[in-house]
């Protein structure tokens, strides 16, 4: 049995289990295509293949001896913020970093499930952007348009899955970094709530507004993922209620109670939904209210909830380049937010985390009338290759801001929210749509997602295949 670069995290796990593919075949194609698209895609800081390679043998030994674990002898990729023992963790910063001893907890849950880690991918320094270039790696590129970013700052691991170089990968999440770029990039993103998938040797990740999650093509795949990843170090600070996600997959979720919500939430500077992102979000609400549910046009109270962002966000910043072995080497934008940082580490950050248990009960309290809420992912398309990284600090979160409003609140309160592919503009650049709940939520937010795709089955478009790729496969 053949499996194409169309194969998702579930059916490859199966063909793996049931004798038809090895895992050695499906790493060697995994890096065969990474490499016949790094010049293009430029999706992976680091490839691991003698190392990933040796790990395809030794999974498929387990198989022969009927061993059975989730995703055993699968090739999956995760972002350049985990650590992965033996390899060094960059996070898109610039230098020669030493090798880490130890998997981070998401890792090795990872592996304790089967999975082969082929790669590392590319992110944006310290994560901060909604894109993914730096003179670290260059510029990591849409599949769907080389002329355009991936988003960010898990833009490396969506342009390889986009690209299916991977089934599925791992991202972060600190203010819609798994989100976005799987808006951007045609997938299906979730970020859960926080605590579900550790941040392990760091128990909290920026100030407890960075969670990691999956992206993948389909839910199923993402769901499995997430189950795969979730679970809790014995010194993690949280440890919500287990969750079955892959369960929730193709059970009905009921007639619910939707709000659509455009207004961006508080920004400090101007933001506008775009004419055809909107469009593409109210086609997927109509399809929700056809699919039985209620849907009706409702905004959260979020209030001043940007004020509670910055500081966790700046000194979570702060924290990273305090211990940055090469601070000089750090992008100017950088060095500003982590000055603002040691600023408002103080007395501003304790208020901001305080404010946390308030914006919960108020923000809670609109889930009494309404089950989930459906808001753009982004306000604007995927910006070009390099629109943003030469911007001082002010014009880059000007610019940020204006097309990415919507994503960062649920940071701020740690639920889970789950992009799905929403279409494309007329341009051929996919948008996206996030659905968001209450905590520990993310059961129904699949049961949705799930529901959505079966009808409009955006896993089976594709972007065609990069040159270097097609003529490798010639």
């Amino acid at each position: 049995m053949t499996l194409d670069r169309a194969a998702g995290l579930t059916e490859t796990a199966l063909a793996l289990a049931a004798g038809d593919v090895t895992s050695r075949a499906l790493v060697e194609r995994a890096l065969a295509r990474i490499e016949a698209t790094q010049g293009s895609i430029n999706a992976f800081r680091i490839v691991r293949a003698e190392a990933a390679l040796a790990e395809a043998d030794a999974a498929d030994r387990e198989l022969a001896a009927g061993a059975s674990k989730p995703l055993l002898g699968v090739p999956v990729a995760v972002k350049d913020d985990m650590d992965v023992a033996g390899e060094p963790t960059a996070f898109g910063c610039c230098g020669q970093f030493p090798p880490v001893a130890e998997d981070g907890e998401a890792v090795r849950r990872l592996r304790a499930a089967g999975a082969v880690i082929v790669g590392k991918t590319n992110t944006c320094e310290f994560g901060q952007w909604p894109f993914t270039e730096g003179p670290a790696f260059g510029a990591t590129r849409n599949p769907w348009s080389t002329a355009h970013t991936p988003g960010g700052s898990s833009g490396g691991s969506a342009a390889a899955v986009a690209a299916g170089l991977v089934p599925a990968a791992l991202g972060s999440d600190g203010a819609g970094s798994v989100r976005i770029p799987a808006a951007w990039t045609h997938l299906v993103g979730i970020k859960p709530q926080r605590g579900r998938v550790s941040t392990w040797p760091r128990g909290e990740s920026f100030q407890g507004i960075t969670v990691n999650g999956t992206l993948a093509r389909t839910v199923a795949d993402a769901a499995l993922l997430l189950d795969a990843a979730s679970g809790n170090h014995a010194q993690d600070p949280h440890r919500p209620p287990a969750v079955d996600a892959s369960a929730a997959v193709g059970r009905d979720p009921g007639r619910l109670r939707i709000a659509l919500a455009l207004k961006p939430p508080f920004t400090a500077v101007p933001a506008r939904l775009r004419p055809e992102v909107r469009t593409r979000i109210v086609e997927l609400a109509d399809r929700l209210a056809a699919l039985g549910h209620t849907v009706e046009e409702a905004d959260p109270p979020y209030g001043q909830i940007g004020l509670t962002f910055v500081p966790r966000a700046t000194a979570g910043i702060a924290e990273r380049v305090a211990e940055a072995p090469f601070p000089a080497l750090l992008d100017r934008r950088t060095l500003g937010s982590a000055r603002l940082g040691r600023l408002l580490g103080g007395a501003p950050l304790r208020a901001a985390r305080r404010a946390e248990t308030v914006l919960h009960r108020r923000i809670g309290g609109f889930f009494t009338t309404y089950d989930v809420v459906l808001a753009p992912t982004t306000a604007a398309p995927p910006p070009r290759i390099g629109a943003l990284l030469e911007l001082s600090g002010f014009a880059t979160d000007r610019a940020m801001i204006a097309a990415c409003p919507y994503a960062w609140p649920w940071n701020v309160l740690g639920w889970p929210g789950v992009n799905v592919p929403a279409g494309f503009t007329a341009d051929g650049l996919p948008v996206g749509a996030q659905l968001l709940g209450p905590a520990n939520s993310e059961p129904l937010l699949v049961q949705v997602a799930a529901q959505l795709e079966a009808e409009l089955r955006w896993h089976e478009k594709w972007p065609a295949p990069p040159l270097a790729e097609r003529s490798a496969a010639a």
